[in-house]
């Protein structure tokens, strides 16, 4: 037979003892912060109908889920690409609180396409999400909880980038730019190509000051100083992108006297879920890497039903990128006593009891020689009526 036949498919992984150690020891340690900060944990299904899966998010995530139709409906199913719309299902019409509601999860995703060059198609994703307050208080707890999250996992050395939608997609409504117009926009936007910018302005419609603010967005990025210069550069803006400048500056003011020694970077073009985030924007990125290790926002009325439709706010991440960045160890397993083969009664009262106390043992199988029960360095033998454990 072909190796190739035990080939996973691309971008799909499968993890290994040690490695499974080192996550499971994370995830841990992760829900223990979260239900400290009064998180709780939800666990959503892998398959759901199509369009429950897919509800508020936009194009994009539907081109990233798997389908498949079900069997016993003939209605067409959806692998989940991303947690968060599931939660936020949940939220809506399951819980139904009228209070702010605090939910995590932890779980794999599977995507048709990896998000990076070389990136997973089913990461482990890891995330928190606060539902029913609209101000920059709750928008402020998420980040620091994601802060506190990759400290957590050993992941101090971390840049927050900062951004809001609301000024981008303001500045287009005031340039009267039609749905394909601002996304030939928003694509020039994330790649910063200032000549395509040039080149778009001037065959829009809009007018000088119009154009003049939207170029300004590639410029306006950098520290605290910032927000003050874009006051300045987008005077005259309509209402919506004057509130998101504010909104902006709460979360930053907030932040300062909550994480004074956080580090922060500014970007009002910084776009990231542009497609159904509404509010605030964020990404963590590790020192060094130029790939965020988290990101989140503010999402308010996802369009989870004509019914509630609520403010909320969260960040996610893979897991599994955390582990393999932070370098965590774990503790060997200890070595382990080899009890012999039987079903008498005192032997496995023994065993058990061993068990419980903590210890590792494993029971020879038939033609299994000794020393090839790997990891022993202890035996159980009967010394009279009891079992006595000895060195091997």
């Amino acid at each position: 037979m072909s190796d190739n036949h035990w080939l996973l498919p691309e971008g799909i992984e499968e993890v290994l003892p040690e490695a499974a150690k080192r996550i499971e020891r994370v995830r841990h340690d992760l829900l223990s912060l979260y239900r400290g900060w009064g998180y709780e944990l939800v666990m959503p299904p892998f398959i759901e109908y199509l369009e429950s899966l897919l509800t508020g998010t936009g194009n994009d995530l539907d081109l990233q889920t798997f389908k498949l139709t079900d069997q016993l409906s003939g209605r067409t199913m959806g692998i989940r690409a991303d947690m968060t719309p599931q939660v936020a299902r949940i939220d809506a019409h399951i819980l139904n609180r009228e209070a702010p509601t605090r939910l995590c999860y932890i779980g794999t995703v599977l995507r048709t396409r990896p998000l990076e060059l070389g990136g997973s198609r089913s990461p482990m994703q890891v995330g928190a999400e606060l539902y029913g307050h609209k101000g920059p208080e709750s928008d402020v707890e998420i980040i620091r909880l994601m802060m506190a999250s990759l400290s957590a996992v050993g992941l101090d050395d971390v840049l927050l980038d900062l951004g809001h939608v609301g000024i981008f997609r303001g500045l287009a409504q005031d340039a009267g730019l039609d749905s394909q117009q601002e996304a030939s926009l928003f694509d020039i936007l994330q790649r910063k190509s200032v000549p395509e910018l040039e080149e778009f302005l001037a065959n829009c419609d809009a007018g000088d000051e119009e154009k003049s603010r939207l170029s300004s967005l590639c410029e306006l990025s950098g520290d605290y100083d910032v927000l003050a210069i874009a006051e300045e550069r987008l005077q005259g803006a309509g209402s919506e992108v004057m509130q998101s400048l504010q909104a902006l500056r709460s979360v930053a003011d907030l932040l300062s006297e909550q994480m004074p020694g956080l580090k922060i970077h500014y970007d009002l073009a910084e776009l990231r879920g542009y497609h159904y985030h509404t509010g605030v924007v964020f990404a963590a990125y590790s020192i060094g890497l130029g790939k965020a290790i988290a990101q989140g926002g503010r999402y308010d009325n996802m369009g989870v039903g004509d019914t509630l439709s609520r403010p909320a706010t969260g960040f996610s991440a893979d897991m599994y990128k955390w582990v393999g960045l932070s370098g965590i160890s774990t503790t060997p397993y200890s070595p382990a006593i080899l009890a012999p083969l039987g079903g008498d009664a005192s032997l496995l009262e023994k065993i058990d009891a061993l068990r419980q106390a903590g210890e590792r043992v494993i029971q020879e199988l038939p033609d299994v020689k000794a020393d090839q029960q790997a990891g022993c360095n202890r035996r159980l033998i009967k010394q009279g009526n009891d079992w006595e454990v000895v060195p091997i």
